[in-house]
């Protein structure tokens, strides 16, 4: 620890600038004609600074009742989880083909291209307005199609097309007023309210479910009425907290480390929430069950407004009952406060480059030394035949802002791309298809159970993404490390699955893939803002994630090829006008297929990796330099 610092009382600076104790000093005896002024001014003081410290935890408090309303928004909006439930009758109630339901599918994760609209409308409305257009927008995307699903109206393929688009979009939309609402209240933990809250978008099938088993456990089609009605009814839940957003000043040293624990516990409280839905959420039960599960899961998701309570109320019984005057030193003295906010370095660095940039310049701003390039040098020179490869236009340090037309001109960002690509969003296209492969594989009624392992894992997935920022003072990894360790259990899965069609295989691999998903959709957020530039995340995220609906649309039709394939040559049966494809064959190339392409976005992350661990090194050197 650094010595403490003191200061006089007369600097006006120190004393406005944070809310601090102060001593009286034994040494220097007042005279008696200004012993009654000094103690009536001490007390004046410590009346203020008690009531500064009120209002101080009053905006705090307030603060963690938006991370609980943005952790309702995410639970209750990943509505497009729960697709594979009702597929398969929305394919035989339409009468279409699997490549036809495929573009569907595909027409839902399309509604991220359109993801740059929200930051729009944010320009020129309340942050409230764009959470209900977000919110109508969904209610009337799944709610018309409800209506056609239960056969109420008829509407053509291509205007069921654009309502999957719409509810698509709406999800979108609730995601990017999470992503505003976690930075602009958590400046110095974004990467922990992030990837905290994000996690609660993969329990969405599970509560679902078991708010389906709630009202009618016998109808599939009440999913989308719930995906209609759900998240609009949240909304209005996280209304008041969301107007009542206060102004939050930067956090001193003990403030930034209480947030962490309190962090650490809704952590704690998150996984034994994703263990409570998988054990309870993944199967079906009678209505009475279902219902007194459901309201243990809402208990749940209520109780996180506990834990900043109960740490407030500790440290204001600690003030209430520990005297903030005290006896040291010499005159009235202000303690000083260290700034530990070392996430400011990605925050508030000017843009440093015209162009691409010099990488001296970049190392010189950064406080690099000559031994740091030339430790570089020597690094690229020992990788042989991919030296050129990883060493070619490097980024230099982390931070850095990246427009959209420099971005695409980066290397990285391609490279990122493609591990996306090929390791995510593959992922997610498999859950789209879940319905599809249980119904081949027999096991039709497990749809729900495979459906609820996906989510729940990719929560756990999700959860994990804020390991790294938990043990980096003990076990440092770059970022883009741990997203290569997060792509490895795709392949793997994949493979699983390619040689046994066995029902183990089949919930080990649709977990593995849970897994590795849901960590690279809540880490890719830090990742391009560590990357790309803090200030360019909302453009820069945008243009990343047009590789889900690109993906959906190559990855799904590749597997409805492989599926319609299959029926014409292999076993099958009808449905309604609807012809279903049984047996292994139906996805065992398209599973192969897969693998292999992961396989390509796991040599992507490990390039990816080796071209930017420079720059993570060299941040978290400055930042422990900083710390210590």
């Amino acid at each position: 620890m650094r010595p403490r610092r003191d200061h006089s009382v007369s600097s006006s600076t120190s004393s406005s600038s944070s809310y601090k104790p102060f001593s009286i000093s034994s040494d220097t005896k007042p005279s008696p004609s200004s012993s009654s002024s000094s103690q009536q001014k001490a007390l004046r003081r410590v009346s203020y600074y008690k009531l500064a410290v009120l209002v101080f935890m009053a905006g705090q408090s307030r603060k963690w009742m938006i991370l609980v309303a943005t952790i309702w928004i995410q639970a209750f909006t990943g509505t497009n989880f729960d697709f594979s439930s009702y597929s398969s009758v929305l394919k035989s109630v339409l009468g279409i083909s699997q490549v036809q339901l495929n573009y569907l599918a595909t027409a839902s994760d399309l509604g991220k291209v359109f993801g740059w609209s929200s930051g729009l409308a944010l320009m020129y409305f309340p942050l409230w307005v764009v959470l209900f257009i977000a919110a109508f927008m969904g209610f009337v995307g799944y709610g018309l199609q409800w209506l056609v699903i239960r056969q109420i109206i008829v509407l053509p393929y291509f205007v069921m097309f654009l309502l999957c688009l719409l509810a698509g979009c709406s999800i979108c939309w609730f995601n990017t007023v999470c992503f505003v609402l976690c930075i602009r209240n958590f400046p110095a933990n974004q990467p922990l309210a992030i990837s905290l809250t994000v996690s609660f978008n993969g329990v969405s099938a599970a509560l679902y479910n078991l708010a389906a088993d709630a009202i009618d456990s016998s109808s599939t089609t009440i999913y989308l009425i719930l995906n209609a009605v759900i998240p609009l009814i949240t909304s209005v839940a996280a209304l008041i907290p969301i107007l009542r957003q206060p102004s939050l000043d930067p956090l001193p040293p003990d403030g930034v480390r209480r947030d962490s624990v309190i962090f650490l516990f809704l952590n704690i409280l998150a996984v034994l929430t994703g263990i409570y839905l998988l054990l309870f959420g993944s199967s079906s039960f009678d209505t009475a069950t279902a219902r007194v599960f459901l309201a243990g899961a809402i208990f749940l998701l209520i109780f996180p407004l506990c834990i900043p309570g109960i740490v407030y109320a500790r440290d204001w019984f600690r003030r209430a009952v520990h005297s903030n005057i005290r006896i040291e030193g010499s005159g009235f003295i202000l303690v000083d406060v260290d700034d530990l906010e070392l996430h400011k370095e990605l925050l508030t660095r000017e843009p440093s480059i015209n162009g691409n940039g010099s990488l001296s310049h970049l190392l010189v701003y950064n406080g690099a030394s000559a031994q740091s390039l030339s430790f570089r040098n020597k690094s690229m020179e020992c990788t042989g035949c991919c030296g050129t490869l990883v060493g070619k236009d490097q980024l230099a340090m982390l931070g850095e802002e990246h427009s959209a037309r420099l971005l695409v001109r980066r290397l990285d960002f391609w490279l990122y791309y493609i591990a996306y690509f090929c390791g995510g969003t593959i992922g997610l296209v498999y859950s789209n298809n879940l319905g599809q492969i249980a119904q081949s594989l027999g096991q039709s009624s497990n749809t729900t159970t495979l459906v609820t392992l996906y989510s729940s894992f990719s929560f756990f997935g999700r959860l994990l993404s804020a390991v790294p920022d938990y043990i980096r003072a003990k076990f440092y990894f770059a970022r883009t490390g741990w997203l290569t360790i997060a792509l490895l259990p795709t392949p793997v899965a994949f493979i699983l699955l390619a040689a046994s069609s066995g029902t183990m295989a089949l919930h080990a691999g649709t977990a593995l893939i849970g897994l590795s998903s849901g960590f690279i959709f809540a880490a890719a957020v830090s990742i391009t803002s560590e990357l790309f530039g803090p200030n360019s995340v909302g453009v820069n995220h945008n243009i990343l994630i047009t590789n889900i609906p690109l993906g959906s649309l190559v990855y799904g039709f590749l597997a409805a090829i492989v599926y319609d394939a299959n029926v014409s040559t292999g076993l099958s049966i009808v449905t309604s006008d609807t012809i279903v494809c049984m047996g292994r064959n139906c996805y065992f190339l398209t599973f192969v297929w897969w693998a292999c392409i992961s396989v390509l976005g796991l040599a992507s992350s490990v390039l990816l990796f080796f071209r930017t661990r420079h720059a993570y090194d060299h941040f978290e050197h400055n930042r422990s330099t900083q710390l210590y």
